[in-house]
């Protein structure tokens, strides 16, 4: 068998019909394309997928490696050839995080005033709403006016529904913000044409205040909010369970990435265990 663009674009199509989001509609549909380039017309087998893999593993980490050989694994299974499935290459769990990559309390306070300081009232807000209701930047659409009023957003994302709900400071935060804004229903953060803000933008703009906030560029981005309320959350509470339902996760395992700590934090416990004489 052969694969062609076509076939790619018919399977960007099934995944948005079943409700996939943007970005992972997106992933996959490239992951896909760069393989049929690089079988360049050649018939399909076991043997080629094999040295894909080989050539994916020469240019990325295993992880990347495996985000790749999902995407054509989910290809595989719409085109009804599982014969074809490629195995994950085996990564050993990850122990300690990134200390380089971490956001913390400080960082995230610095970044709300160099917002407030460039009197960029939108994005501060943005960054308040990700942090304080621990959502992923794609939710941000579901802060609606009528959620604000009620105090509680329903959110759905990667086929799950749940119920976010919105502190009372940000409740009364938005519901001014908007009314400032004439935005009187439907979602609070949008362009000037009324559209939903990008997560591009939200990217970039978070990214200019690095400097003035004196924070490594880095460890700014959307996501990296979510991370920080995870990790807030869980030290308010110490119940992984209902962290995993407040962030919206189907697995604790996904759940606990969010709390890996460093490997500094780390040596500060083994240090106050006080093992040595």
């Amino acid at each position: 068998m052969k694969l062609s663009e076509q076939d790619v674009s018919v399977f960007a199509a099934y995944l948005r019909g079943e409700e996939k989001s943007p970005a992972t509609v997106e992933k996959y549909r490239r992951e896909a394309a760069g393989f049929v380039r690089w079988l360049a017309g050649r018939e399909l087998s076991r043997e080629l997928g094999r040295a894909y893999k080989d050539l994916l593993s020469q240019g990325r980490s295993p992880a990347g490696v495996n985000g790749a050989l999902a995407a054509l694994n989910r290809l595989f299974a719409f085109l009804d050839l599982p014969e074809y499935r490629l195995r994950a290459v085996k990564t050993q769990r990850r122990i300690f995080r990134d200390e380089a990559r971490e956001l913390n309390e400080g960082e995230y306070r610095r970044l709300l005033s160099a917002a407030g300081a460039r009197k960029n009232e939108r994005l501060r807000l943005v960054m308040e709403a990700i942090c304080s209701a621990g959502i992923r930047v794609g939710e941000l659409r579901y802060f609606t006016v009528e959620a604000a009023r009620l105090g509680r957003a329903e959110v759905t994302c990667k086929g799950k529904s749940r119920t976010v709900f919105l502190p009372a400071k940000l409740q009364r935060t938005l519901l001014r913000y908007a009314k400032a804004r004439r935005i009187t229903a439907g979602p609070i953060f949008v362009t000037r044409s009324g559209r939903p803000l990008d997560r591009s933008n939200i990217w970039r703009d978070m990214k200019s205040l690095c400097r003035e906030a004196g924070v490594a560029e880095e460890k700014v981005f959307p996501h990296n909010l979510r991370h920080l309320f995870a990790r807030v959350f869980y030290k308010a509470c110490r119940d992984i369970v209902k962290l995993a339902d407040v962030l919206g996760h189907s697995s604790i395992e996904t759940t606990r990435i969010y709390l890996i700590t460093t490997g500094e934090t780390h040596a500060r416990r083994m240090e106050r265990l006080g093992l040595i004489s």
